[in-house]
């Protein structure tokens, strides 16, 4: 099957091109967020980490959205999506996926959350979504601050197993699940 012939929405056997097209953006968003973070980590302040570190608001927003979208298509193929499997392997991948889709909505939301009880207008593209709040709603600043960063770094950790189950299913299984997430189909698949 050649990705021109993929269905835009998923069935029992694969993935189709929507849900492909936005889980490999959001991952290379997410990878571009990490990088940044993880740089600003090792280096400290420096032109190239002012580099991402200066996107990182748009480029979540950007995520933020594509989640939601993300969100809202899975729920819409909730039905027809390949199965997890049955079991216990196939309940810990549900898990996991609901795991890592509550993270991944969760982190985002936080930053937004910080962003409208904040003393900073939000306005990522120039535009203003969010006014300044003078005085700062404390209680929004401090959950923002409290949760974004530190659950960015339980959604690597997430992202980080998700990987690695891939490998499994790659290497030791052999299932095709790469790809049917990845463009590809196997024969029998």
């Amino acid at each position: 099957m050649t990705p021109d012939s993929l269905p835009w929405r998923d069935s029992a056997r694969l993935y189709g091109k929507l849900t492909r097209l936005l889980h490999w953006s959001i991952a290379a968003l997410m990878l571009w967020q990490f990088l940044g973070m993880g740089l600003r980590l090792v280096l400290g302040r420096t032109p190239l980490v002012s580099f991402f570190v200066g996107s990182h608001q748009k480029v979540g927003t950007v995520l933020f959205l594509l989640i939601v979208l993300r969100v809202l298509w899975a729920l819409a193929n909730r039905r027809n999506r390949p199965d997890h499997g049955a079991g216990l392997l196939g309940l810990a991948a549900r898990l996991g996926h609901g795991a890592l889709y509550l993270v991944m909505a969760l982190v985002p939301f936080a930053a937004l959350l910080r962003a409208y009880g904040g003393e900073r207008a939000f306005a990522p593209f120039g535009f203003e979504i969010f006014a300044a709040r003078q005085p700062p709603i404390g209680w929004m600043v401090g959950i923002g601050d409290a949760l974004h960063g530190e659950m960015a770094w339980l959604l690597l950790a997430l992202i980080a197993g998700h990987v690695v189950m891939v490998g499994v299913h790659e290497g030791m299984w052999r299932d095709g699940t790469l790809a049917r997430m990845a463009g590809r189909q196997r024969a029998g698949f």
